[in-house]
């Protein structure tokens, strides 16, 4: 089938009502937790190919958190299928006024190619748990994962419930041409903008998963060590292909020499003397983007790493000193294994600073300062993020994660995923064996009024 036949098939598919019971919902995505759980190995062989990713990474940061998302689902989406019964003004006696969440409809989740499995199936489960049809176009840069993906749908779903689409522009732009109920895109500010756009035509809502240059706090407090240990993690992985990566290091002035130190020998601890060699270190996903994060890198400032090899596309983790934001490294999100460090004097400059930026996906801020952590996450307007830490806060299905302004816009994981995936409907239930008069002409302007003024307060 093509394009449109899809579309028409699953719009008489959710028409019909099938998608609407929690049961169908519920086995549906049973069937696609059992799918993943059977090709796990599969799964793994594909992101290394892709990728290069190490089956231990594989499963940390793709297949197990799909496996989370899925299992969270299942024994949540009776509950949050439910009526909730809200308060009635006195006014509108007697009557019950309650919020019904209905999916959408048709929907089209579109992913990328740095977390291909990841982001292509915790969206898919958040949709299907809230009754929605949903058309996949995987990332045409990740095609093992993608034909991975297309297997395993194909084996669950029939086409007119779920169905994949791959390849590549040109299969975007016939999708986005299309009229949806909902789309879900994780990708690339400009990619995203030409998203909008599309949506924009036919007024269909969207999610939009962006990026953007995430800036990762130290300053004077921070316990340097652990804050390189945990850093060096969160930076390198996937190689620096990560949405949520710290982007750069605001350092403060007076711990920076500390700070490289400390993270130089984390790189080494973690990744050996030569990380190339390094069976569990990944690699770039296409010549395009090796060539641009190689072009960002400027030998005369690079204190450890640099080092590059195109015929694998690896590039070794990297550490670049004396930074400054008119380097070519900061006017671009890095998306790869190079580590900008700049330094600042006092939060005022970094409030300063972050508001006159795009605002970023992720913020991370590693300080014991309390009253500081306080004030940073309250003044700085960024997507979510961490307290001495980074990445982690996206792997829970507890809390929504999602950008704000240039980053995304809508959040998912967990409940907030099916709110996404769905359109709470208003609803007042109004009896019958009873119809106060008092909204009716002609108008008792003494005591009608009077009970209105009582009603209203």
């Amino acid at each position: 089938m093509n394009i449109e036949q899809i579309l028409e098939s699953q719009r008489k598919f959710f028409q019909s009502g099938a998608t609407l019971s929690v049961d169908f919902r519920i086995e549906m995505l049973k069937k696609l937790r059992n799918a993943v759980q059977k090709y796990e190995k599969e799964i793994g062989e594909a992101l290394y190919n892709d990728l290069g990713k190490s089956d231990f990474e594989g499963f940390m940061c793709e297949t197990g958190m799909v496996l989370g998302e899925i299992s969270y689902m299942i024994k949540h989406t009776r509950r949050f299928a439910k009526e909730r019964t809200v308060y009635t003004p006195l006014a509108q006696f007697a009557s019950r006024s309650y919020k019904k969440p209905c999916p959408y409809g048709n929907t089209l989740i579109m992913s990328p190619w740095n977390y291909p499995f990841l982001l292509t199936i915790d969206p898919l489960a958040d949709a299907i748990a809230a009754g929605n049809t949903a058309i996949v176009k995987p990332s045409a840069y990740s095609p093992a994962t993608s034909e991975m993906i297309k297997k395993i749908v194909e084996e669950c779903f029939a086409p007119e419930y779920v169905a994949v689409v791959t390849g590549g522009r040109k299969e975007n732009a016939a999708l986005l041409e299309k009229k949806f109920d909902f789309v879900f895109f994780t990708g690339s500010q400009n990619v995203g903008k030409e998203v909008l756009r599309h949506t924009a035509e036919h007024l269909t809502p969207a999610v939009l998963e962006l990026g953007g240059k995430s800036p990762c706090i130290v300053d004077s407090t921070a316990k340097l060590s652990l804050a390189a240990k945990r850093i060096v993690f969160g930076k390198y992985l996937n190689c620096g292909q990560t949405c949520v990566a710290p982007d750069y290091i605001l350092c403060h002035s007076s711990v920076k020499d500390k700070f490289v130190e400390e993270i130089c020998k984390q790189i080494k601890k973690q990744y050996g003397e030569n990380p190339l060699e390094n069976s569990d270190y990944g690699r770039i996903v296409n010549e395009k983007h090796f060539e641009r994060i190689c072009s960002l890198i400027d030998e005369k400032k690079v204190v450890l790493g640099g080092q590059s090899n195109k015929k694998t596309l690896q590039i070794a983790p990297t550490v670049m000193d004396n930074v400054t934001w008119e380097d070519a490294v900061m006017q671009e999100e890095i998306f790869g294994p190079v580590m900008p460090v700049l330094t600042f004097e006092n939060y005022e400059e970094v409030y300063q600073m972050m508001a006159n930026k795009a605002k970023p996906l992720a913020l991370y801020i590693y300080s014991e300062d309390k009253a500081r952590i306080k004030e940073v996450t309250e003044r700085i307007s960024y997507g979510g993020g961490c307290v001495n830490d980074c990445i982690i806060h996206l792997a829970t299905s507890e809390m929504g994660f999602g950008g704000v302004g240039e980053s995304g816009m809508g959040t998912y994981h967990g409940k907030v995923g099916f709110e996404a995936f769905s359109h709470t409907k208003s609803i007042v239930d109004k009896k019958t064996w009873m119809d106060l008069p008092m909204r009716y002409q002609p108008y008792n302007r003494g005591l009608y009024s009077k009970l209105l003024h009582l009603f209203l307060r």
